[in-house]
């Protein structure tokens, strides 16, 4: 049996935040706004079978990604067998899964962790409140922004759409985007969602306005195990502690029911790593390279 891929469509994202629901573990690269913003960016198609939904990049080289839905109840080796006949390998897949195919599949698969696609997780109540000597830097800087500037925090919406691209636009100017492949595809990626804002499911976010403009943002997207899922955060560099201030004003107006908040993984870009781990995560959502053994 062979997987038919198909381009990614919007009129069916209900349908496949059902099959992620069903998943015992949600990496942040299955979420729809995920495959939605960064498609493109990747080529990447999704092929529907049975009770999973398979995905497939096309850059920078062929590779499918984990499948989605009820991983207990699959035939792994007859899945597997069609998986094989799309690409040699999978990557992104999350240990969960990993799990479950080292228990069905035995020593057919060579698995291999891939640290810079782990998923960073928080506790809401550790970024709101910024307690003890180890926030004691972000505590402070969220304060100068705060006493510093008379600002507003809005919810992000439709309203705010056009005005959060002119923000978008002045920052990739002040980081020159054009000489950055991976910022230049964030952007693209960044675009897309704003775009399509009005026709996305569970998504959300928040922006710091001082003198009626946007000078900080934040996209996030409610997940289907209750975690709260950072997509895009950025701030005005002109505005010392921008950051920070919409990290935690964000959660403070948006994330009451969350428990964990999940920021996404880091790539392998040290500055980026820093960054996270200057938070103090609680936890990895962890990810394996699939390769199938001759």
């Amino acid at each position: 049996m062979q997987l038919h891929f198909e381009p990614i469509r919007l009129e069916q994202q209900a349908a496949y935040r059902k099959m992620l629901a069903q998943c015992s573990q949600i990496a942040s690269d299955y979420s729809f706004i995920n495959l939605w913003g960064w498609g493109p960016e990747y080529g990447l198609q999704w092929a529907w079978q049975d009770n999973l939904v398979w995905l497939r990049q096309r850059h920078p080289e062929p590779a499918l990604w984990a499948p989605v839905g009820d991983w207990h109840a699959v035939n792994w080796p007859e899945a597997m067998a069609a998986a094989r006949t799309a690409a040699d390998r999978m990557v992104r897949a999350p240990e969960a899964l990993v799990e479950r195919l080292r228990e069905k599949m035995g020593d057919t698969l060579d698995l291999e962790e891939t640290p810079d696609h782990s998923d960073y997780l928080y506790r809401v109540e550790d970024l709101v409140e910024l307690k003890g000597n180890r926030y004691h830097k972000k505590k402070n800087l969220v304060n100068q922004f705060t006493n510093t500037y008379a600002y507003r925090y809005l919810e992000l919406d439709s309203a705010m759409i056009e005005q959060a691209m002119g923000m978008q636009e002045d920052w990739c100017t002040w980081r020159d985007c054009e000489d950055s492949d991976t910022l230049a595809a964030e952007n693209n990626a960044i675009a897309r969602v704003l775009n399509d804002w009005k026709s996305l499911a569970a998504l959300d976010g928040g922006a710091l306005i001082v003198d009626d403009l946007i000078v900080a943002y934040t996209i996030a997207e409610r997940m289907p195990d209750n975690t709260l899922l950072i997509h895009f955060e950025k701030a005005c560099p002109d505005y010392k502690g921008g950051y920070q201030a919409i990290n935690q004003q964000f959660l403070v107006h948006a994330a009451q029911e969350q428990i964990l908040v999940n920021r996404e993984q880091d790539l392998g870009d040290e500055g980026l790593r820093k960054a996270k781990r200057s938070y103090h995560p609680i936890d990895y959502v962890r990810k394996y390279q699939v390769t199938w053994r001759s």
